[in-house]
Protein backbone atom coordinates (compact mmCIF):
# COMPACT_ATOMS: atom_id res chain seq x y z
CA UNK A 1 0.00 0.00 0.00
CA UNK A 2 2.67 2.52 1.08
CA UNK A 3 4.60 1.57 -2.20
CA UNK A 4 1.41 2.00 -4.27
CA UNK A 5 1.00 5.87 -2.72
CA UNK A 6 4.42 6.79 -3.31
CA UNK A 7 3.36 6.02 -7.05
CA UNK A 8 0.99 8.36 -7.23
CA UNK A 9 2.23 11.97 -8.05
CA UNK A 10 1.00 15.13 -5.49
CA UNK A 11 -2.04 16.95 -6.58
CA UNK A 12 -0.03 20.07 -7.02
CA UNK A 13 2.71 18.53 -8.95
CA UNK A 14 -0.13 16.95 -11.24
CA UNK A 15 -2.05 20.38 -11.75
CA UNK A 16 1.10 22.23 -12.48
CA UNK A 17 2.00 19.23 -15.07
CA UNK A 18 -1.29 20.10 -16.93
CA UNK A 19 -1.08 23.95 -16.78
CA UNK A 20 2.72 23.26 -18.44
CA UNK A 21 1.27 21.10 -21.02
CA UNK A 22 -1.75 23.90 -21.60
CA UNK A 23 1.10 26.63 -21.83
CA UNK A 24 3.22 24.72 -24.19
CA UNK A 25 0.67 24.01 -26.34
CA UNK A 26 -0.61 27.88 -26.65
CA UNK A 27 2.96 28.38 -27.49
CA UNK A 28 3.33 25.98 -29.88
CA UNK A 29 -0.04 27.30 -31.54
CA UNK A 30 1.02 31.01 -31.35
CA UNK A 31 4.65 30.26 -33.14
CA UNK A 32 3.04 28.61 -35.87
CA UNK A 33 1.03 31.16 -36.50
CA UNK A 34 3.29 33.40 -36.22
CA UNK A 35 5.37 31.78 -38.67
CA UNK A 36 2.90 31.07 -41.41
CA UNK A 37 2.64 34.55 -41.45
CA UNK A 38 6.40 35.13 -42.95
CA UNK A 39 6.05 32.41 -45.71
CA UNK A 40 8.22 33.64 -48.77
CA UNK A 41 6.58 35.05 -51.43
CA UNK A 42 8.11 32.39 -54.34
CA UNK A 43 5.53 29.50 -52.49
CA UNK A 44 2.59 31.52 -53.76
CA UNK A 45 0.86 29.96 -57.04
CA UNK A 46 3.04 32.23 -60.04
CA UNK A 47 0.41 33.78 -62.12
CA UNK A 48 -0.09 32.36 -65.96
CA UNK A 49 2.79 34.15 -68.02
CA UNK A 50 0.81 36.49 -70.71
CA UNK A 51 1.27 35.60 -74.30
CA UNK A 52 3.75 36.91 -76.43
CA UNK A 53 3.25 39.04 -79.56
CA UNK A 54 4.39 36.07 -81.46
CA UNK A 55 2.30 33.51 -79.89
CA UNK A 56 -0.62 36.05 -80.93
CA UNK A 57 0.40 37.02 -84.06
CA UNK A 58 -1.97 35.32 -87.05
CA UNK A 59 -0.45 35.40 -90.72
CA UNK A 60 -2.53 35.55 -93.61
CA UNK A 61 -2.56 32.89 -95.97
CA UNK A 62 -3.39 35.86 -98.68
CA UNK A 63 -1.89 38.96 -97.80
CA UNK A 64 -4.79 41.92 -98.65
CA UNK A 65 -4.45 45.32 -98.63
CA UNK A 66 -6.27 47.90 -96.53
CA UNK A 67 -10.35 48.79 -96.44
CA UNK A 68 -10.18 51.63 -98.35
CA UNK A 69 -12.42 53.59 -95.61
CA UNK A 70 -11.60 57.21 -94.50
CA UNK A 71 -10.65 58.41 -91.33
CA UNK A 72 -9.51 61.52 -90.03
CA UNK A 73 -6.53 63.07 -88.46
CA UNK A 74 -6.30 65.77 -85.70
CA UNK A 75 -6.71 68.52 -88.10
CA UNK A 76 -9.64 66.68 -89.89
CA UNK A 77 -8.26 66.04 -92.71
CA UNK A 78 -9.76 62.76 -94.53
CA UNK A 79 -6.81 60.22 -94.69
CA UNK A 80 -6.50 56.36 -95.77
CA UNK A 81 -4.15 53.73 -95.41
CA UNK A 82 -3.19 53.59 -98.56
CA UNK A 83 -1.88 56.44 -97.58
CA UNK A 84 1.07 55.12 -95.58
CA UNK A 85 2.42 52.82 -98.95
CA UNK A 86 5.91 52.48 -98.38
CA UNK A 87 5.74 52.10 -94.68
CA UNK A 88 5.69 49.30 -92.14
CA UNK A 89 2.09 50.30 -90.80
CA UNK A 90 0.92 48.78 -87.35
CA UNK A 91 -2.74 49.78 -87.66
CA UNK A 92 -4.16 49.68 -84.28
CA UNK A 93 -8.07 50.28 -83.54
CA UNK A 94 -8.95 51.85 -80.58
CA UNK A 95 -11.74 52.88 -78.32
CA UNK A 96 -11.69 54.62 -75.09
CA UNK A 97 -13.91 52.48 -73.41
CA UNK A 98 -11.85 49.21 -74.21
CA UNK A 99 -9.50 48.91 -71.21
CA UNK A 100 -7.29 46.39 -72.75
CA UNK A 101 -6.71 49.44 -75.36
CA UNK A 102 -5.73 51.89 -73.33
CA UNK A 103 -3.80 49.58 -71.37
CA UNK A 104 -1.52 48.55 -74.68
CA UNK A 105 -1.63 52.12 -76.10
CA UNK A 106 2.02 53.05 -73.95
CA UNK A 107 3.74 50.41 -75.52
CA UNK A 108 2.42 50.95 -79.26
CA UNK A 109 3.93 54.62 -78.13
CA UNK A 110 7.30 52.77 -77.08
CA UNK A 111 7.11 50.89 -80.48
CA UNK A 112 6.74 53.69 -82.35
CA UNK A 113 9.66 55.48 -81.07
CA UNK A 114 12.12 52.92 -81.47
CA UNK A 115 11.69 53.05 -84.78
CA UNK A 116 11.82 57.50 -84.89
CA UNK A 117 13.60 58.18 -88.12
CA UNK A 118 12.81 55.23 -89.85
CA UNK A 119 9.72 53.78 -92.36
CA UNK A 120 7.45 52.60 -89.75
CA UNK A 121 4.27 54.50 -88.72
CA UNK A 122 1.50 53.05 -85.88
CA UNK A 123 -1.53 54.94 -86.77
CA UNK A 124 -3.99 54.03 -83.73
CA UNK A 125 -7.41 54.60 -85.30
CA UNK A 126 -10.02 55.62 -82.48
CA UNK A 127 -13.75 54.36 -82.92
CA UNK A 128 -15.00 56.37 -80.21
CA UNK A 129 -18.40 57.91 -80.63
CA UNK A 130 -18.20 61.73 -81.15
CA UNK A 131 -19.70 62.51 -77.27
CA UNK A 132 -16.09 60.20 -76.44
CA UNK A 133 -13.77 61.98 -79.01
CA UNK A 134 -12.14 64.45 -77.35
CA UNK A 135 -11.50 62.24 -74.32
CA UNK A 136 -9.40 59.78 -77.08
CA UNK A 137 -7.68 62.91 -77.96
CA UNK A 138 -6.32 63.83 -74.66
CA UNK A 139 -5.61 59.90 -74.15
CA UNK A 140 -3.11 59.95 -77.54
CA UNK A 141 -1.87 63.13 -76.41
CA UNK A 142 -0.65 61.60 -72.92
CA UNK A 143 0.65 58.72 -75.22
CA UNK A 144 3.28 60.99 -77.84
CA UNK A 145 4.68 60.56 -80.03
CA UNK A 146 1.35 58.69 -81.72
CA UNK A 147 -0.95 60.91 -83.43
CA UNK A 148 -4.28 61.24 -83.43
CA UNK A 149 -6.78 59.54 -85.92
CA UNK A 150 -10.70 59.16 -85.59
CA UNK A 151 -13.35 56.82 -87.43
CA UNK A 152 -16.47 58.91 -86.93
CA UNK A 153 -18.01 55.64 -89.03
CA UNK A 154 -16.65 53.49 -86.51
CA UNK A 155 -16.78 51.17 -89.69
CA UNK A 156 -13.09 50.83 -90.16
CA UNK A 157 -12.50 47.87 -88.39
CA UNK A 158 -14.99 45.76 -89.02
CA UNK A 159 -14.18 46.60 -93.47
CA UNK A 160 -11.59 44.40 -92.57
CA UNK A 161 -11.08 41.29 -93.96
CA UNK A 162 -11.85 38.91 -91.82
CA UNK A 163 -13.42 41.93 -89.80
CA UNK A 164 -11.72 42.87 -86.22
CA UNK A 165 -12.96 40.05 -83.67
CA UNK A 166 -12.88 43.38 -81.34
CA UNK A 167 -11.22 45.96 -79.81
CA UNK A 168 -8.14 46.47 -79.70
CA UNK A 169 -7.10 45.01 -83.18
CA UNK A 170 -4.02 45.57 -84.59
CA UNK A 171 -3.12 44.73 -88.18
CA UNK A 172 0.66 44.93 -89.37
CA UNK A 173 1.12 46.00 -93.53
CA UNK A 174 4.69 45.71 -95.11
CA UNK A 175 5.87 48.51 -97.37
CA UNK A 176 3.63 47.14 -100.73
CA UNK A 177 0.75 47.97 -98.66
CA UNK A 178 -0.21 44.05 -98.23
CA UNK A 179 -1.18 43.06 -94.40
CA UNK A 180 1.57 41.07 -92.91
CA UNK A 181 -0.44 39.80 -89.89
CA UNK A 182 -2.45 40.88 -87.19
CA UNK A 183 -3.01 40.68 -83.42
CA UNK A 184 -6.64 40.82 -81.68
CA UNK A 185 -6.53 41.54 -78.59
CA UNK A 186 -4.29 43.27 -75.64
CA UNK A 187 -0.35 42.94 -76.63
CA UNK A 188 2.92 44.55 -75.40
CA UNK A 189 4.34 46.15 -78.85
CA UNK A 190 7.69 47.63 -76.64
CA UNK A 191 8.70 43.86 -76.49
CA UNK A 192 11.86 42.30 -77.81
CA UNK A 193 9.41 40.05 -79.71
CA UNK A 194 6.95 42.70 -81.03
CA UNK A 195 10.02 44.93 -82.55
CA UNK A 196 11.57 41.14 -83.75
CA UNK A 197 8.10 41.48 -86.06
CA UNK A 198 8.41 44.58 -87.29
CA UNK A 199 12.23 44.04 -87.87
CA UNK A 200 11.24 41.09 -89.96
CA UNK A 201 8.78 43.00 -91.94
CA UNK A 202 10.92 46.16 -92.82
CA UNK A 203 13.60 43.51 -94.01
CA UNK A 204 11.45 42.32 -96.71
CA UNK A 205 11.31 45.93 -97.88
Amino acid sequence: MNDQSAAKPSGGILKWALWGAALFGVAAVLYIIAQSGFKPREAETPAPAVRTVMEKLVVPKTPLPPPPNVFVDAQGKEVRLTDFKGKVVVMNAWATWCAPCKVEMPTLAKLQAAYAGKPVEVVAISIDSELAVEDAREFIAENAPLKFYHDPAMKLPFALKPAAAGMPTTVIYGPDGLERGRVSGEADWSSPAARAVIDGVLAEG
